[in-house]
Parts: structure tokens; C-alpha cells; sequence
């Protein structure tokens, strides 16, 4: 009985996980991260209420939300200091603090993947194994018509795509390249690198800027690569192509955190 109780407990967690993602996504775009941070990283909920823009019909439901953000350990509540009939007191967590809004956050990453495009395709997966159409090479493209990078280029949503692919890709660079510059000997011996689908450069700025020595450049798709303003400083050349034809020749070639995600939605 008591292993029954405790698969069918992990059972709920799985099914009722994506609930996770989509308090996420409603915290960052509400803002309360950055809220509770403007509040000394302690807030109450009517300090949140104070500065979260929210209809009056919609205001009784924040608490729901807030205790599902702590349980979920996005946010961690204070209940000592709570005033009898009051929530208590709302806290940044190491989870939270990567969200505030600064140039270190996080929150333009989890918001590329947490919305209608990639979070809906993943809806479509048993779709796709139950589909032998040819045009259907992914879930992405089963849901969309098109895979993301012809999305970004002509559809519809191109230019917001676009705007928010390049944010949450330059967001996560900049988080990960703090670790990465600090392994010196990995670019011993370099005198040219090309960061193949680098986006607006965020990874290729900051080689550049930690090893000048090493002449950086990005290939990106046109469209990505004409998006982007002109580098005043010369530190990185910025290549229109499509790195299925071909890659610029250097010492080396970074592929960066995309095995997993271009097999989705290529």
C-alpha cells in the first residue's frame, strides 16, 4: 500500500509538473521577481499588489499563486512574521534571484521556453510519432508549419520570435560565459574562432573581450545577422549563412547548447 501511496504522489508531480513552468512564466511577466527584490528581497503580498499592475477581480487569486510559486521553491514564505488573516512575508530564492531584472537574468531564457511556440509543440509529440508525414520532420513543425528558424525569417511572428529568441539565447550566454572564460587553457594555442549560430554575439563579444588575441566571428541567418547593429568596435565579425552549406574556417568552431533543442524544432 505504502509504495502504491508513493508512485501514485510521483505520479502527480509528473502530471501536474507543467504547472510549474507556467507559474514561472506568469511570475516573470507579472513581474513579481523583481517586486519582492525592490522590496529588499522581502515582500508582503500587499507590497506585490502595490507595484504588480493587476485588475481588482483579479487580485483575490495572487495568493493561490504566490503558495504554489513557494511550494514549487521559486519563492520561499516567511509565515512567523505573518499578521493573523495575512499570507506572511514572500522571499527571493537562489531560483528567483537569477530572475530579477538585471543584465545577469535569466528570465528572457525560461521565457523563450515556456512560450505558445515551444512549450505548444511539445503538445504535439504523440501526434508525431503517430504521423509518417514527411513535411512533419519535427513536433515543432507539426504544430507550426514551419521550423523556428522560418518562423524568425518570414512568418507572422517573426519579428517578436525574433526578439525574444536572441533575448533568452544572449541571457543564458551571458550566465554560462562567467564560467566559461575561466577555463583559460581552453582557448591556449587560438588565434581565430567562429561561434556557429551565435545570435546577436553575446558569446562571441565576451571570447573576445577575455582573450583579444583570439579574432572572433558569429555565422548566423541572414535575417538574425541584419538585426543586429553595427559593431562600433570591430571585436567580432558577424557572417550571414546557414551552417548547413557551410561554416567559416578557423581554429575553432563552437556549437553552444543545441543538440537537444535543434533536434525539436529543426
Amino acid at each position: 500500500m505504502a509504495s502504491n501511496i508513493e508512485a501514485y504522489a510521483e505520479l502527480c508531480n509528473i502530471t501536474f509538473g507543467y504547472l510549474k513552468s507556467m507559474a514561472l512564466d506568469c511570475a516573470i511577466k507579472l513581474g513579481i521577481p523583481k517586486a519582492i527584490h525592490l522590496c529588499g528581497g522581502g515582500a508582503s503580498l500587499a507590497d506585490i499588489l502595490a507595484t504588480v499592475p493587476m485588475p481588482e477581480s483579479r487580485r483575490p487569486y495572487l495568493p493561490r499563486l504566490m503558495r504554489f510559486l513557494a511550494a514549487s521553491g521559486i519563492f520561499s514564505v516567511d509565515l512567523d512574521v505573518a499578521a493573523a488573516g495575512e499570507e506572511g512575508i514572500y522571499r527571493l530564492t537562489p531560483v528567483s534571484r537569477l530572475l530579477v531584472d538585471d543584465d545577469s537574468s535569466l528570465a528572457p531564457f525560461v521565457l523563450t521556453h515556456t512560450g505558445k511556440h515551444l512549450a505548444g509543440a511539445a503538445l504535439h509529440l504523440p501526434d508525431w510519432f503517430e504521423s509518417d508525414d514527411p513535411a512533419a520532420e519535427t513536433p515543432f513543425r507539426m504544430a507550426h508549419g514551419a521550423d523556428l528558424w522560418g518562423i524568425m525569417g518570414c512568418g507572422d511572428d517573426a519579428e517578436m520570435m525574433n526578439r525574444l529568441f536572441n533575448a533568452g539565447m544572449a541571457s543564458y550566454s551571458r550566465f554560462m560565459m562567467d564560467f566559461v572564460v575561466c577555463e583559460r587553457d581552453v582557448f591556449e594555442g587560438l588565434s581565430s574562432l567562429v561561434d556557429v549560430g551565435g545570435g546577436t554575439g553575446t558569446v562571441a563579444r565576451t571570447i573576445a573581450g577575455a582573450f583579444p588575441h583570439v579574432k572572433c566571428s558569429v555565422l548566423d541567418l541572414p535575417n538574425v545577422i541584419e538585426s543586429i547593429p553595427a559593431d562600433a568596435d570591430g571585436a567580432v565579425d558577424y557572417i550571414a549563412g546557414d551552417m548547413m552549406k557551410s561554416v567559416p574556417s578557423a581554429d575553432a568552431v563552437l556549437l553552444k547548447a543545441r543538440n537537444l533543442l535543434h533536434r525539436f524544432i529543426s
